[in-house]
């Protein structure tokens, strides 16, 4: 659940204005840091045993909880990027032999399919068309098949595909399954209720929704998971990624106590922890109508220009919006986007890859700034002047 109480209109967290020309691109990620975020990443160097750091890290482990609306989960950060959070993931719930059910949505679907195989996991992925997901009676069939793990990408940053996760979990649990989701793209800014949808482990980066700089990996595992870890017959794959050695650390950091496996990424938690109180100051039920009204406004923007989603309106996330290029029009108009001040990202999957773009808007995303870039978009590709700004105005 949210934070209940958290996100009133008296204690409301109310983004700072900047300028119309971004100084950070809305690509999907890294996003733009507020500059309490940066200031405290500039924090003058701390030891990873002193008061002050082991009160940040603390804390911000405890927040954590909130934003993943995991109460009864154990938190896991250490240095590393959001691929490194998915070996922290699968390396410790699969063993080699064990079947997983993945479903099909995107390029980051692929690289899980990799990471599980190379784990030893005999993977059926259960495959669904661009701009879709597998159908929960689908991925049913494959888990009647016997499975210990559903593995599904919740937002997937390649084709803006949102998953239906709460659906999948509960199917999961029909059969006996444990669900580990990839929320790189989707905590913090899509709607995620860990506990109540009965989601075992997620995993994220810092540099999306969560607003710190990129360098954190963070999973959140919930008991099931931490039991079916403890019960594994098998070494875990990876040393560094090994729960085994990092949960006395986040053990001892929740009781306020230092303790060390690897040296933390001390100035990132700082920056972490920093966001985090912005984001709770927010409340989560008002950050998640936040973001739906941030990529309501952006996509109603996007279609008065004629512009086409790739994912079906089922499938939309809030986070970041995916489009096709205007007819007869490529990735050369990009150059003209970033001169205006404003940076989109290229596709990623593979069939599309020449034919889309993608627009990120999460995490400290403002209206000024999508409106900033409708407008470098409308003139880079000559399309009406003003309209797509229009409508996201009247959208917003």
């Amino acid at each position: 659940m949210g934070a209940p109480g958290r996100g009133s209109e008296q204690n409301k967290y109310s983004p700072k204005p900047r300028p119309c020309k971004l100084k950070q691109p809305p690509i999907p990620g890294p996003v733009e840091f507020e500059s309490d975020v940066l200031a405290a990443m500039a924090t003058p160097a701390h030891s990873h045993v002193s008061a002050e750091f082991i009160e940040v890290f603390g804390q911000a482990l405890d927040d954590l909880r909130t934003v993943f609306a995991a109460p009864d989960g154990m938190p896991f950060v250490i240095p590393g990027s959001g691929t490194c959070a998915m070996e922290l993931a699968v390396a410790n719930l699969v063993e080699p032999g064990d079947r997983a059910v993945l479903t099909e949505t995107g390029y980051f679907s692929w690289r899980m399919r990799d990471l599980l195989e190379r784990h030893g996991a005999v993977v059926d992925m259960v495959p669904a068309p661009a701009g879709s997901a597998p159908s929960v009676e689908a991925v049913e069939a494959a888990l009647r098949k016997g499975a210990k793990l559903l593995v599904v990408t919740h937002v997937d940053t390649s084709t803006g595909v949102l998953a239906p996760l709460a659906e999948y979990a509960a199917a999961a649990h029909r059969h006996g399954a444990l669900v580990l989701a990839d929320g790189v793209c989707s905590v913090g800014g899509q709607e995620l209720r860990m506990q109540e949808w009965g989601v075992d482990v997620v995993l994220t980066g810092s540099q999306k929704a969560l607003a710190v700089p990129a360098g954190l990996a963070l999973v959140m595992a919930r008991p099931a998971a931490l039991q079916a870890f403890r019960a594994r017959r098998a070494p875990v794959g990876s040393y560094y990624a090994d729960w085994g050695l990092w949960l006395p650390v986040m053990e001892a950091y929740l009781e306020r106590k230092a303790a060390y496996f690897g040296t933390p990424a001390v100035n990132n938690v700082f920056a972490l922890g920093t966001s985090l109180r912005q984001i709770l100051a927010e409340g989560m039920e008002a950050r998640w109508q936040r973001h739906a009204r941030l990529s309501r406004a952006f996509k109603a923007g996007a279609a008065a220009l004629g512009l086409e989603q790739i994912p079906a309106e089922a499938y939309q996330a809030v986070t970041l919006t995916t489009l096709y290029y205007p007819q007869g029009k490529d990735a050369s108009g990009l150059k003209a986007v970033t001169e205006a001040g404003v940076t989109l990202a290229g596709g990623l999957y593979p069939e599309l890859k020449a034919r889309y773009f993608r627009v990120g808007h999460m995490g400290t995303a403002r209206i000024g700034d999508l409106l900033t870039t409708l407008a470098a978009i409308e003139a880079a590709y000559d399309l009406p002047r003003g309209v797509g700004v229009a409508a996201a105005q009247q959208a917003w």
